[in-house]
């Protein structure tokens, strides 16, 4: 039976060792790596099925490693900081990161961080009998087993978290979502402290879909409630 394999990328030696010696005792194989050449070198090389990256790295930071890694691997990336601002943290999950932990961490809720995401991320890559392969609604094309998405015919570019928010509202149209329940079914996990994670996708979802030209909002927000689709 293939072991899980995750990648930490960081420079900071002590750091990595931490990290590989917490999640070794979890069963998992580790990988290690001390700047972002390295880290992309090591995702062709290896069937990595997580990554956890650093930003602040030598020959090529970890919002350029996430830039490169979505525009061929589906793979949940989870940031490992000492960049602790707002904006550093909505900067990572707008590039594509699952989730972004500040340094100085607690290695025990680092791994249960990891552990909900590999959940998550064998769910997703199971076969659901009862869902359609192909939705289509509002002019948008959702392609189930692509995780692509069309919009009036022509591509749009979307992270795994944002393709997930849209499947769950195109889905179920009409309905209302509160940001709680977006983000538990999205990301797996309980809300915590992260209140604008989900306003942040939605934000960048709206863009990409072209509501910024479109009066007809595909994705309405119902204030005091929610999110839903229009279509």
């Amino acid at each position: 039976m293939k072991r899980t394999t995750i990648l930490i990328a960081d420079d900071e030696a002590e750091i990595a060792d931490l990290v590989a010696l917490h999640l070794e005792k979890e069963g998992y194989h580790l990988i290690k790596v001390s700047d972002g050449k390295e880290a992309i070198q090591a995702i062709e090389s290896h069937a990595i099925d997580l990554a956890i990256l650093d930003i602040m790295m030598p020959k090529m930071d970890g919002y350029e490693v996430t830039r490169q890694i979505r525009e061929r691997y589906p793979l949940p990336i989870i940031f490992l900081s000492a960049k602790s601002s707002d904006l550093d943290k909505i900067t990572g999950l707008v590039m594509g990161a699952v989730d972004y932990m500040t340094k100085p961490f607690n290695p025990m809720e680092l791994v249960a961080r990891v552990n909900a995401q590999l959940r998550r991320s064998i769910q997703l890559s199971q076969p659901a009998a009862a869902i359609s392969p192909v939705l289509d609604v509002g002019g948008v094309t959702i392609d189930v087993d692509q995780r692509s998405v069309l919009l009036y015919g022509e591509k749009v570019e979307l992270t795994p978290k944002e393709f997930d928010i849209l499947y769950l509202l195109a889905s179920h149209p009409k309905k209302v979502f509160s940001a709680e329940h977006i983000f538990g079914h999205v990301w797996g996990e309980a809300y915590y402290e992260s209140g604008n994670t989900v306003m942040v996708h939605i934000r960048t979802l709206r863009k990409k879909l072209g509501e910024d030209s479109n009066k007809n909002k595909l994705i309405k927000t119902v204030w005091g409630v929610g999110y839903t689709f229009n279509g």
